[in-house]
């Protein structure tokens, strides 16, 4: 099955919006496979945003995502990673649908609450960099056939 890694960036756990963002992805129907609050050092979200190392804004989007804690989760589900982007929305907020997390909460680009992986490839680096210890695997009794 498919798995993906989403991040609350400091301001959507600043915001309170931890709570919110678990029950869409749960109501779409994902199951959570791991979870974590931290605060991340800068040199950890340098290797995580080693990608846009070359980019202005790179700097910054370091700072900031030092700048407080983090809730860091692993989902897993068919096509999670494209559905996830979905429910997260554009990068830009004003490019975000109403309905989705970005749209709904997001006013900034810098400041845009949530990163999710963009392709399973992406995904496969990001959950072995930020859950090197694994994660939980369990299955809901909801998809259990031998009940």
């Amino acid at each position: 099955m498919e798995q993906t890694f989403v991040m609350i960036k400091p301001d959507g756990v600043q915001r309170g919006l931890v709570g919110e963002i678990i029950c869409r992805f749960e109501k779409k129907g994902f199951t959570l496979k791991g979870l974590k609050l931290q605060s991340v050092e800068r040199a950890f979200a340098e290797k995580h945003y080693a990608d846009l190392s070359s980019k202005p804004f790179f700097n910054g989007l370091v700072e900031y995502i030092i700048s407080g804690p983090v809730v860091a989760m692993v989902w897993e589900g068919k096509n999670v990673v494209t559905t996830g982007r979905k429910i997260i929305g554009a990068t830009n907020p004003s490019d975000s649908a109403p309905g989705t997390i970005r749209g709904d909460f997001a006013v900034e680009i810098g400041r845009n609450v949530i990163h999710g992986s963009d392709a399973v490839e992406s995904a496969r680096k990001e959950i072995a960099l930020w859950f090197p210890e694994g994660v939980a695997e369990w299955q809901s009794s909801l998809h259990s056939v031998d009940l």
